[in-house]
């Protein structure tokens, strides 16, 4: 724990340090966030905020992990492969939708295609080489082995986690915020288990996402962008699963499943009653926006839920 905490903290001032450069250089070259037109109108005194920020989360996770935490440990590569093909793909979607200003980027007819090919590969990667295929059950001692639907799950994981991340990186320091503290209970879960590597990492992570929130704080200096974004979700479904306690993504990213859920029901709902609305907007972070509250309000009461919910999710792993 005391080399994870200062990896970890290593992390932080490479990604604070790296801060202020990226800043500059995203703003020369104009690479500003566009606001989509169907958002909270408060939203359009953001435009031109520059995005692509998750790249000061990434890369220090990257150096530090390749320099400090691969020795003998190669099955680290398995979350450091899925971030940076999620990043990719990411950065890649984040470029289309400032090339093009309509802030849509790569359609999603392509870009999840990609998100599930990566997302196979890992299953199989994790089934494969890491000898995983286990589900841990809160007051079973023993993992069960869940044999061929092992693929799919961890997959439907993945590709999940990273697309709900994605989704509550709507107002400044949400995702962030609330994705470094999931880190932050599956590290603690994973130095329980005595897997000191993955705590390392899970940490490194949370060091440069704690750099990353220095500047995106509100007012937000930056934004994450997917390339941010998919690649934090889907590391850490990643790592949950490395665990096998991936049960428990459902309560420690507790603030994740309701905004997907809330999209899931606008959606069913607007379909069902052809053009009524559940939700003022989707995701809930909007919803409540409109309903008076304030971004900062918002963020900060997201914060404290995720933060009961990882301290539950951790009792629950030792249950």
């Amino acid at each position: 724990m005391a080399q994870a905490l200062l990896w970890g903290t290593v992390s932080f001032l490479l990604s604070v340090l790296s801060g202020r450069p990226l800043i500059g250089w995203l703003k020369r070259h104009g690479i500003g966030k566009t606001i989509r037109i169907d958002g909270p109108s408060t939203h359009q005194v953001k435009m031109g905020t520059p995005t692509m920020g998750g790249l000061m989360i990434l890369l220090p996770v990257v150096v530090v992990t390749l320099l400090t935490n691969l020795k003998g440990r190669y099955s680290i590569l398995m979350p450091l492969g899925v971030m940076a093909g999620y990043g990719l793909l990411g950065a890649y979607d984040d470029w289309r939708g400032l090339r093009d200003r309509s802030g849509v980027g790569f359609l999603a007819r392509f870009k999840f295609p990609w998100q599930v090919l990566i997302g196979i590969l890992a299953a199989i990667g994790l089934q494969s080489f890491l000898r995983l295929g286990g589900m841990a059950v809160p007051t079973v001692p023993t993992a069960l082995d869940i044999g061929w639907l092992y693929v799919p799950i961890a997959a439907f994981l993945i590709v999940g986690a990273a697309n709900a991340v994605n989704l509550a990186d709507g107002l400044d320091g949400l995702a962030g915020g609330t994705v470094a503290i999931a880190f932050i209970a599956y590290g603690v879960i994973a130095y329980l288990q005595g897997q000191a590597y993955l705590v390392t990492f899970c940490f490194t992570v949370v060091g440069a996402v704690f750099g990353f929130l220095w500047y995106n704080a509100y007012p937000a200096e930056l934004f994450m962008g997917d390339v941010g974004a998919l690649a934090l979700g889907a590391t850490l479904a990643t790592v949950a699963l490395m665990t096998e306690q991936w049960l428990l993504l459902a309560v420690v990213g507790i603030v994740f499943v309701a905004e997907v859920l809330s999209v899931a029901l606008q959606v069913g709902y607007f379909k069902i009653t052809r053009g009524k609305r559940l939700f003022k907007m989707a995701p809930l972070h909007h919803h409540l926006e409109l309903l008076g509250w304030s971004e900062v309000q918002i963020v900060q009461r997201f914060w404290l839920i995720a933060m009961l919910a990882a301290m539950v999710g951790i009792a629950l792993a030792l249950w």
